[in-house]
């Protein structure tokens, strides 16, 4: 095989391996035809996802060493900055995969390929769980695919609600009470816990607080954005009543003692002073090996009149606009949507897998599994993706700091009035400007019949 070598995006901003593994195996026949290359980008630094990223393409190589692979894995924090440096210049690669929220934007910017014409997209309506169909899709058709979901949902420390004699639910079937919940924070805290409820402030300002805070808006009936005459507005959604109230509710959490939002109590859960802990599967591992079997996972509590709201979505393949190569794009694409590769990759991110059949086969998701709920609550309908629009990076970021202030106590209604406000302003906005494709790309795109 051809050698390994380091690659670059940016000097100095961009951690990254290239695997060139596409030559010719000893005592292979000779292809009549030059490889085809394919430039990949993911979001991950040096770590055990990027390693099994590069598994999967080393098994993607062993069945069709005629496709050459180049494999650049690029740190989250600046992952969104590369993708736009390159958009700008026309430069994307073949194959990139997007946190799923962005999507719609990147869409928007006619920057990806629809996938319609290279997969069996009804196949693919069957195998993916429903929040990763709805995903993939803008304007009806589909753009991507995620090989896994994501969740939230309470983690308790079985000994601090045992010592207050909660009632631990069972299932998702019963869950606590608004008021029940409530009642289980103020027993916390009088049982001498530090923080009763670690909501992970310690994550900073960014997406997960639109991720976290917004299902627990919607539970109480209010929402982030809403379709008025035929436009998404924040006005009449983000400063309504129940979303006033919601947030109001969530700042009596704070005066309670039973939030720390400073940020310095992201330790609080895994070392014993906090009895419950408001995050995702991600942290299980960890939790698990700080509780071992005094960790219980609970779901999400019925806040509202209506059911429980969870969030969902996460990272997702597409395919450039500018991929000269779409069609081997497409069986790289369906290689790592095989049981056997979302298997591989969520083994080690612990994230849902995407697709019914690994979910079936997943020791940690299965019907057993220890984080079933998290499936559960997919199916049943209590997970919801985050608004689905080409400005929502922006309109994300505007709630996102608007939760910040509302945890350091300004004022509900005229924070979420003056958020709201400059929101519009924000879908008002021109759309994004399209990026630049070859001339190659454009021309064959226009000589090419529709399906």
């Amino acid at each position: 095989m051809s050698c390994l070598s380091t690659l670059l995006l940016r000097p100095a901003a961009a951690l990254c391996l290239a695997l060139w593994l596409g030559a010719a195996l000893p005592g292979q026949a000779a292809q009549t035809a030059a490889p085809v290359a394919l430039t990949v980008w993911m979001h991950s630094g040096p770590g055990p996802e990027r390693e099994a990223l590069e598994a999967s393409v080393r098994a993607f190589q062993q069945a069709r060493p005629h496709i050459r692979l180049t494999l650049v894995g690029q740190e989250e924090g600046g992952y969104q900055a590369a993708l736009t440096a390159a958009a700008e210049r026309g430069a994307l690669p073949c194959l990139l995969d997007l946190d799923g929220p962005n999507l719609p934007y990147w869409v928007a910017r006619g920057a990806l390929r629809p996938l319609d014409d290279l997969l069996d997209r009804a196949a693919y309506q069957r195998r993916l769980l429903r929040t990763l169909q709805a995903q993939g899709q803008v304007d009806g058709k589909l753009y991507a695919l995620g090989q896994y979901d994501s969740g939230l949902a309470l983690w308790g420390h079985r000994g601090w609600l045992q010592k207050i004699g909660a009632r631990i639910p069972a299932s998702g079937l019963e869950p606590w009470s608004g008021e029940e919940f409530e009642q289980v924070l103020a027993a916390l805290k009088k049982a001498g816990a530090r923080q009763p409820l670690d909501m992970k402030f310690d994550y900073g300002v960014g997406e997960w607080l639109t991720y976290a805070f917004l299902p627990l808006v919607q539970a109480q009936g209010g929402d982030l954005l809403a379709l008025r005459g035929g436009r998404l507005q924040a006005r009449g959604a983000l400063d309504s009543p129940a979303s006033v109230q919601a947030f109001k509710r969530f700042q009596h959490w704070v005066r309670q003692g039973w939030v720390d939002a400073s940020g310095q109590g992201g330790r609080d859960f895994v070392e014993g002073r906090a009895g419950l802990s408001y995050v995702g599967h991600w942290t299980y591992r960890e939790y698990q090996k700080a509780l071992g079997a005094d960790l219980v996972l609970l779901p999400m509590p019925r806040l509202g009149p209506g059911r429980p709201v969870t969030g969902a979505g996460s990272w997702a393949w597409a395919v450039s606009a500018s991929c000269p190569h779409p069609q081997e794009a497409a069986q790289v694409l369906e290689h790592l949507m095989s049981p056997a590769e979302v298997l591989r990759v969520t083994r080690i991110n612990g994230a849902i897998p995407g697709t019914l059949e690994a979910i079936f086969a997943s020791e940690t998701y299965g019907a057993q599994g220890p984080l079933r709920l998290y499936v559960d609550q997919i199916l049943d309908r209590k997970a919801r993706l985050r608004p689905v629009t080409p400005a929502y990076p922006v309109v994300s970021a505007e709630f996102a700091q608007a939760v910040r202030q509302l945890a350091d106590g300004a004022d509900a209604e005229r924070t979420l009035q003056a958020a709201a406000a400059r929101i519009d302003t924000l879908l008002e906005a021109p759309p994004p400007k399209p990026v630049p494709l070859p001339a190659a790309v454009t021309t064959a795109a226009a000589a090419t019949p529709a399906r």
